[in-house]
């Protein structure tokens, strides 16, 4: 007997070693799966959201039992039904903010079955604080899960929080005692006090060009006297430059408000015109203006010849002789000028002459036509009897 009871608690122990084993390593394999990837922060929120959520079900299982008067295995099956349906609609709700960036109605749903099940469990609260406790528990558990979804929220978004229109640094700087900007104190009073300069100058100005009482430019003059007196002796008026500039500048914007009436502003839309007009270029010779609306490209044949390469050496030396002639004096022949002189198809001159006209003394030319009298190179560029010739330097 006492063998069998030995063999018995040796496999007893056996299985428990076994049982500890696989729990352990369960329990290894969930922390480095859930916990170990994740914030220390994320952590103690879940955590803390468990216990708070475990507080509220203990009030439920009281309320089930002496509300509801469930008793046994019913009672165990029903008293966490919302405490159930709270963690089902949290993971919906971050599926959603996973998948649509917004945790959705489930978020609200979170929210609202959290008050019904801190109201149900407070109701059997048997004292105050028993019942503020019982309300406060599922509530915290609902924020901790708000924040924890806002820093997700963040994280997938990359948005930050929203700034509250009410805070303190707000509220001071309304009330007068806090600066928006980093100004050091003399800073801010040496600011003020050119502004009240400013305005009592404006006040002065208005009463004597507005036929004010003698009393009363006599006082506004006085207030300007005294705030300028203050004004010299506590900002450094009378040597400081750029405060002496500072305080012509809201002089002069106070004195001219009424000007802001027929202001003109440009709408922040509209493009900048950057570039100046082109001024009006002079009326063409007679002469120039009938070549230039002539179209003698159209009266020869434009197929390029076929030349042998002596002839066409030939040819080309010679139309090369007569762009010569006509750039020394300024001018620059046309496409149809160079075919009639030499004799050659309108598309080898063509050809000729585009090689050409990238020359600098013919650019030149060219581009100073352009900018005088608008012509435009296109290969019909008007030859220029020397009697008419423009651009030139010879008399």
């Amino acid at each position: 007997m006492t063998v069998i009871i030995s063999v018995l608690g040796l496999i007893a122990l056996a299985l428990a070693f076994m049982l500890i084993k696989i729990g352990w390593r369960a329990g290894a394999w969930l922390f480095n799966r859930y916990v170990a990837p994740r914030p220390i922060e994320d952590v103690l929120t879940v955590v803390a959201a468990c216990i708070a959520t475990g507080v509220s079900a203990q009030g439920m299982w009281r309320f089930s039992g002496d509300v509801l008067g469930l008793d046994g295995p019913l009672r165990l099956l029903l008293f966490a039904f919302i405490e159930v349906a709270i963690i089902t609609s949290a993971v919906r709700a971050r599926r959603n903010m996973r998948e649509n960036y917004s945790a959705g109605i489930d978020g609200i749903a979170v929210w609202a079955l959290t008050c019904l099940t801190a109201v149900l469990s407070s109701m059997d609260a048997r004292s105050l604080p028993e019942a503020i406790f019982r309300l406060a528990a599922p509530l915290v558990a609902a924020w901790l899960w708000e924040r924890g979804m806002a820093i997700e929220r963040h994280r997938i978004r990359g948005t930050g929080r929203i700034n509250w229109r009410l805070t303190p640094e707000r509220l001071l700087v309304r009330m007068g005692l806090a600066e928006v900007s980093d100004r050091t104190a003399s800073e801010v009073d040496a600011h003020r006090r050119l502004t009240r300069v400013a305005l009592a100058a404006k006040r002065a100005k208005a009463l004597r060009e507005g036929g004010g009482s003698e009393r009363k430019v006599r006082a506004a003059l006085a207030k300007l006297d005294k705030a300028m007196d203050q004004a010299v002796e506590h900002t450094g008026l009378a040597v400081d430059q750029q405060r002496q500039e500072a305080l012509l500048a809201q002089i002069a914007a106070l004195y001219n408000t009424s000007k802001l009436v027929d202001a003109d502003p440009r709408v922040p839309w509209e493009p900048e015109q950057d570039h100046q007009p082109v001024p009006a270029r002079p009326a063409l010779p007679p002469a120039l203006a009938e070549l230039v609306d002539e179209e003698d490209d159209d009266v020869f044949d434009a197929t390029p010849q076929v030349l042998d390469t002596a002839e066409r050496a030939r040819l080309m030396r010679a139309a090369r002789r007569y762009w010569d002639r006509q750039i020394e004096k300024r001018i620059v022949p046309r496409t149809v000028d160079i075919a009639q002189e030499v004799g050659i198809a309108v598309g080898t001159a063509r050809e000729w002459r585009a090689l050409w006209k990238l020359e600098p003394q013919a650019h030149a030319i060219i581009e100073a036509l352009y900018q005088e009298h608008g012509i435009v190179d296109t290969g019909s560029f008007p030859a220029v009897k020397d009697d008419d010739r423009i651009l030139t330097n010879t008399p």
